[in-house]
């Protein structure tokens, strides 16, 4: 059960930074304490279906995506992976690309 909460909880925390909303931002949306959001994201809580409900909503991706174990939007991303997306996330779509382009070259063996 420690393992799923955990899983759980690190899936809501890439998702939140993802959105570029702070664990008090996270909680105003879903009306409750900003403390309660960090002891579910470090998997402490055993939180309530109808919390994750509201979790997800204000995170804009379904429930299961907090749930699923398997598709490629649920794997578990470092803070590195999730800051680099945020920041690309933040260009235009044109900066977007080229940025990719830049990672290519620069991973290529």
């Amino acid at each position: 059960m420690e393992q799923t909460l955990t899983r759980i909880g690190r899936k809501i925390r890439q998702y939140r930074k993802l959105k570029g909303l702070t664990q008090e931002q996270l909680a105003e949306l879903v009306g409750t304490n900003f403390s309660y959001i960090g002891k579910i994201e470090r998997g402490e809580y055993n939180v309530k279906i109808q919390t994750l409900e509201k979790i997800a909503n204000a995170l804009g991706v379904s429930l299961s995506a907090l749930l699923s174990h398997g598709d490629y939007k649920s794997i578990d991303m470092s803070d590195t992976v999730v800051e680099a997306a945020v920041l690309l996330l933040e260009q235009s779509e044109s900066d977007q690309r080229k940025a990719v382009e830049i990672l290519k070259i620069m991973f290529r063996t």
